[in-house]
């Protein structure tokens, strides 16, 4: 038995779509989603609508699901006899309408991707997926407030953030109503270095050794064991936890990490740069040490075209060292929006605009 069409406005309407937890053989969908979404949202606003391999974003969404498989969800329709025998189907041999992914790491949930494809969008899927992605239980606005231990004597906090384009305030706007408020512009800057001499030096108590120089102790590890330390540290005092498993995910996607240590072997820094050309993440324990950490990956590897990072708004010298470098803005500013302040994103530029 099939739902009935709903009448609004003398129009026929399809019931809402269905809504249930992704699996594996729902990425591939997902990606043409993501693409078809992104297509319709750049045409509207007379920007050249995304094309190339979509593997990445596969293998991205490969990630997110294997980390958080309880926080991604799929909106789905039967499939239909006049579909277009190349399209590509989920699970079941369903119709993938939209998805929502979001990661948590420690107290602290990261809106990775929402999008909807454009017929079924302004119908209230997305609002739906969105609610489905929650951490069960925990909630913006509710989990605002800070829970303290029955002896009263520890206190803890969840945080909730997402990164938007400042071109959509529709998506902005829902968004904000959950308190995710837009707090720092993020900026994407794309070239290379014509201009190195832009950005400092590493100062000359600081080196720099590639992650693959260190000893890997036990085989089989992502890291090496004193990379591991370092970059747990780090990650814990700019961001609140740590993620190991995203920096598997880095591993795997080849990008290429440098530790900074202070001669006396006190690390003070971590950065990923990659053979095509994607900067971050990177962190730093002193603002100051950005520009220079970034001109030094940057000459790391030789990109087989221009580098590619999103850096924050609060990094300025960052951001003013890259444009002097040669670097050039790309399109509109992203947004990162969270409930409260959680993350120094003066010392700290992300994987993605998806992974932190």
């Amino acid at each position: 038995m099939t739902a009935p069409f709903v009448r609004r406005g003398g129009r026929r309407r399809p019931p809402p779509p269905s809504i249930r937890r992704a699996t594996v053989d729902d990425l591939v969908a997902c990606t043409h989603v993501w693409r078809d979404a992104l297509a319709d949202y750049l045409a509207r606003l007379n920007q050249p609508t995304v094309a190339g391999d979509l593997d990445p974003v596969r293998r991205l969404l490969a990630h997110l699901l294997a980390t958080d498989p309880t926080t991604f969800w799929v909106a789905t329709r039967p499939a239909s006899g006049g579909a277009d025998p190349g399209e590509a189907r989920g699970a079941n041999d369903e119709r993938v309408v939209g998805f929502a992914s979001a990661n948590v790491r420690g107290q602290a949930w990261f809106l990775a991707m929402l999008f909807v494809e454009p017929h079924e969008q302004a119908r209230g899927l997305g609002a739906a997926l969105l609610e489905r992605s929650l951490p069960e239980g925990r909630h913006p606005w509710r989990d605002g407030e800070i829970d303290v231990d029955d002896d009263g004597a520890s206190a803890t906090q969840w945080t909730f953030g997402t990164a938007t384009d400042s071109a959509q305030p529709i998506s902005n706007a829902l968004y904000a109503r959950l308190g995710l408020v837009p707090r720092v512009p993020v900026l994407h800057l794309v070239g290379v270095p014509t201009r190195p001499a832009a950005l400092p030096a590493l100062p000359p108590e600081i080196d720099a050794v590639a992650f693959d120089a260190l000893p890997f102790g036990a085989p089989g590890g992502d890291r090496p064991p004193v990379v591991a330390r370092a970059v747990d540290a780090i990650d814990r005092e700019l961001l609140g936890y740590e993620h190991p498993e995203d920096h598997g995910y880095l591993r795997r996607e080849r990008r290429i990490g440098v530790l900074y240590r202070e001669r006396d072997g006190t690390p003070v820094a971590y950065g990923y740069t990659s053979r095509v050309g994607r900067l971050g993440p990177v962190a730093v324990r002193r603002a100051g040490l950005m520009p220079a950490v970034l001109g030094h990956l940057l000459g790391v590897v030789r990109p087989a075209g221009a580098f590619s990072v999103w850096v924050p708004g609060a990094a300025a010298p960052t951001i003013a060292g890259l444009l002097g470098a040669g670097f050039r803005l790309e399109a509109f500013p992203a947004l990162h929006c969270w409930d409260r302040p959680s993350v120094d994103v003066s010392r700290y530029i992300p994987i993605t605009l998806a992974l932190l």
